[in-house]
């Protein structure tokens, strides 16, 4: 338990922020999830504008700060090389 008037607000605050950032990080697993199934599901012309919406989500969770920008370019990365792979051997 909080022991002053600034701590309570600070815990209140930092439930309202992890409640905004939950939704933010789901929101972005839903969309990467959705990608690399796509991928590797051999529908490379349906996969392609899910991985750009994925990187999107990515970029704009980055850009909140929700999650760190070099897990963000990091998670782009690898999406964008299972999508040239699978292209590759279509």
């Amino acid at each position: 338990m909080p022991k002053t008037k600034t701590a309570e607000k600070s815990a209140r605050s930092s439930v309202r922020k992890a409640e905004r950032n939950k939704t933010i990080r789901s929101s972005t697993r839903t969309a990467v999830t959705a990608a690399e199934k796509l991928i590797s599901g051999k529908k490379g012309e349906e996969a392609r504008p899910a991985v750009i919406e994925a990187i999107s989500a990515l970029d704009k969770a980055a850009k909140k700060k929700v999650i760190h920008p070099n897990t963000a370019a990091r998670k782009k990365s690898r999406l964008m090389k299972k999508l040239n792979a699978s292209a590759k051997k279509a």
